[in-house]
């Protein structure tokens, strides 16, 4: 599974990219790692959950998030930050993510995954992918309302060119449409849990280590 992702764009770039508030995240591009600030998008209060509006929906804004919440109470490592959502029916996880206050989206331009083979010292490959066509692209995440405000990405079994790698799972990459981003941030649960069981495919590319270019 992921541990790394770029987003090489800048805050006004991804507020284009899906219609959403600025805010004032000054982000301007580089990696996101665990425990890494990064932008997210959500579609919720300004700085809580809690209900929206009645008679309407609120424009998506960009907010920053650290990147791992909180592990439980009865965590072996309670200094232990969670960085993705392997079992979407976790009691740990279900509240935040019927909830669709919590949900967000996780922009990105590429994401490394680890591959199964290795290189000539022993060393675990790197694989980078993106989706096809897609410059910037929506992960879906879910976060937490902590004293320091964490998020998550949610996981799939790998496919396409990350499977091919030898990648075991990777991020849930939302379809590119409003429709299916709409779904994730303002949608009943049932449609949001549709995108997870029932992915649509994503034409998953392997890229260069961005970093090198």
């Amino acid at each position: 599974m992921t541990s790394l992702y770029r987003l090489d764009c800048s805050s006004a770039q991804i507020a284009s990219r899906f219609g959403a508030r600025l805010g004032d995240d000054p982000w301007a591009g580089g990696y996101v790692a665990p425990l890494k600030f990064a932008p997210v998008i959500t579609a919720g209060r300004e700085f809580i959950a809690g209900p929206r509006p009645s008679g309407g929906r609120l424009q998506p804004r960009i907010t920053p998030r650290l990147w791992g919440v909180a592990p439980p109470p009865n965590s072996d490592d309670p200094t232990r930050r969670i960085a993705t959502v392997r079992n979407a029916d976790s009691p740990f996880w279900i509240g935040n993510l019927r909830n669709s206050e919590f949900r967000c989206l996780i922009p990105a331009t590429s994401v490394m995954l680890w591959g199964s083979g290795t290189d000539c010292e022993g060393r675990r490959l790197k694989h980078w992918f993106a989706p096809e066509g897609e410059p910037i692209f929506a992960m879906a995440g879910v976060w937490k309302d902590e004293d320091v405000p964490g998020f998550a990405i949610l996981t799939q079994e790998a496919r396409s060119a990350a499977r091919e790698a030898g990648c075991k799972a990777m991020p849930l990459i939302l379809p590119d449409h409003e429709g299916a981003r709409q779904f994730w941030l303002h949608g009943g649960w049932d449609r949001a849990r549709a995108l997870i069981e029932r992915p649509e495919p994503i034409n998953l590319v392997e890229i260069g280590d961005p970093a090198q270019r």
